[in-house]
């Protein structure tokens, strides 16, 4: 079926876009590099992204970079709901419609469903501001409509250095403070640096918190991404109070930290379950390296011995491949990357094109990326709102099946994607 350009309305301005970070850089040599061809359906078309950073690699199976551009039929509006957010990180919708947001210097507030800007929360701990660090992602407890516990990451500041931790507390019931404050989750080893801290949270069908942690970017730590008795560019699955559950898959390994779920990590920002209760990350790789992961309890998904892409500087990533066996190969990559943060699986009937679609945030690109995935394979990608040029931070769906979305800059700003009436 032949597909008519989306309809764009939205009196939204264009920001000017911040001075991206080091997962979001990129080295242009179009004079010197090819198109990299690989898509699964004949008659289509890739999104033109320009040239790939390593053109040289070649994709492991059909389909697994750079598949067929498809564009919605669906007219929809965007309403900026607030501005003047500093560098707001995350959003989550709370069941009435009003909002929870983040802002990286340490504040978390509730924005109303028609915009109104609420003070900041009172009682969020210290955090350490530096870099891409900060307080970062929030989610609901499973039984917040009893329990009003919320949950959230942060760059907790430490002697020595920092490292991502992961606080819960009750939300007080005029919503102007968290009560009862618990840190149920502290990533070691606590290390001096100001990137790579992963960070987002999500419960599962299990009722199991799953939390995302980078690698800290530097070339001396990064090699605790294979290291069992680091977190550090790990996935990690714990209990809603923080105790480890029995069935992780290294409870009772020697010199393996048994918070583990899956191990070999960059720096996820993007995670997200499906309705069938599938685990779904985008990774931010080295340059020319995104990849989006399905993940499973106890595998290995390759950084830094496994991956695409190159380092910044142009050079190769020392000593990696990109397959081996015993790692899992990623669904999907970007060469140039889009620098993802945020995702969702779309369930709600607002939008009943985009059911089931995967929705993930692009700093660099500023765009929200639409994909379909079909039997765990990408077999379609739409840019949407790239003529905003804002770096997409976070992206959820509220009660309301509308799609909510923060965008990082210094005076960001809260997007409310809705079916145009």
């Amino acid at each position: 079926m032949k597909l008519s350009r989306l309809i764009l309305l939205s009196a939204i301005g264009v920001a000017t876009i911040g001075t991206s970070c080091n997962e979001e850089k990129t080295t242009q040599q179009e004079n010197e590099q090819q198109e990299p061809v690989a898509t699964t359906q004949e008659d289509c078309q890739p999104i033109d992204r320009g040239t790939a950073n390593s053109p040289e690699q070649k994709s492991t199976f059909e389909g697994q970079t750079r598949a067929c551009e498809m564009k919605s039929e669906t007219a929809y509006d965007v309403q900026v709901l607030a501005k003047n957010l500093e560098h707001p990180w995350a959003v989550e919708p709370l069941p009435d419609g009003n909002l929870l947001v983040t802002e990286r210097p340490g504040r978390m507030r509730i924005v109303s469903a028609t915009g109104q800007v609420g003070n900041p929360i009172a009682g969020i701990p210290k955090v350490d501001a530096r870099g891409q660090g900060g307080l970062l992602d929030v989610a609901l407890s499973p039984k917040f409509g009893s329990d009003r516990m919320i949950y959230w990451s942060y760059t907790e500041p430490r002697q020595g250095g920092n490292a991502t931790s992961v606080a819960r507390a009750v939300l007080s019931e005029d919503r102007s403070r968290v009560e009862k404050l618990q840190v149920i989750f502290q990533a070691q080893p606590t290390y001096n640096g100001d990137k790579h801290f992963g960070s987002r949270l999500n419960f599962g069908p299990d009722g199991m918190l799953y939390i995302t942690l980078g690698e800290r970017s530097d070339i001396e730590i990064r090699p605790q991404a294979q290291q069992m008795n680091s977190h550090m560019g790990k996935i990690i699955r714990i209990a809603p109070d923080g105790k480890v559950p029995n069935d992780n898959p290294f409870v009772k390994k020697e010199n393996h930290l048994p918070e583990i779920w899956s191990v070999g990590h960059r720096n996820v920002q993007a995670a997200t379950f499906n309705d069938q209760g599938q685990f779904w990350i985008v990774d931010h790789g080295p340059q020319g390296g995104d990849e989006l992961n399905l993940v499973e309890k106890g595998k290995n998904y390759g950084w830094p011995t496994v991956t695409f892409g190159e380092e910044y500087s142009g050079d190769p990533i020392p000593n990696a491949v990109t397959t081996k066996e015993g790692f899992v190969d990623p669904v999907y990559y970007w060469d140039p990357v889009i620098a993802p943060s945020g995702a969702q699986f779309y369930t709600g009937s607002a939008f009943p094109e985009w059911k089931g679609n995967l929705f993930v945030g692009g700093l660099r690109e500023t765009a929200l990326v639409r994909l379909r995935i079909e039997n765990n394979r990408v077999t379609g990608e739409e840019h949407l709102l790239k003529d905003r040029e804002q770096r997409v931070r976070d992206v959820r769906q509220g009660p309301d099946g509308a799609l909510y979305m923060v965008t990082d800059q210094k005076n960001g700003e809260l997007w409310k994607l809705s079916p145009q009436q």
